[in-house]
């Protein structure tokens, strides 16, 4: 199985949706890496930062289903990691 390393970026403005990420994180807890998150009391949002090793699909997966929340934004970034890697 290929995996890929990558960081999935999540910025929260919406209160009621912390409980549901953290939901979908749980369930794809095999794949995390690690995780961190800061809440910007200032600006009323929360930011996580998570780091996977999983396949492509599986990462496509946690970033689209978190990205469908309300008040969620999800983005991912690969790392470059020479083919050999799996």
């Amino acid at each position: 199985m290929i995996t890929r390393v990558a960081l999935i970026g999540i910025i929260v403005e919406n209160p009621d949706a912390v409980e549901h990420v953290n939901a979908i994180l749980h369930e794809f807890g095999e794949w995390i890496i690690g995780r961190m998150g800061l809440p910007y009391r200032a600006r009323k949002i929360n930011i996580i930062s998570v780091v996977v090793d999983a396949p492509q699909d599986i990462i496509s997966q946690i970033s689209g289903r978190i990205g469908r929340l309300t008040g969620v934004t999800a983005k991912i970034a690969y790392a470059k990691l020479p083919e050999d890697h799996a």
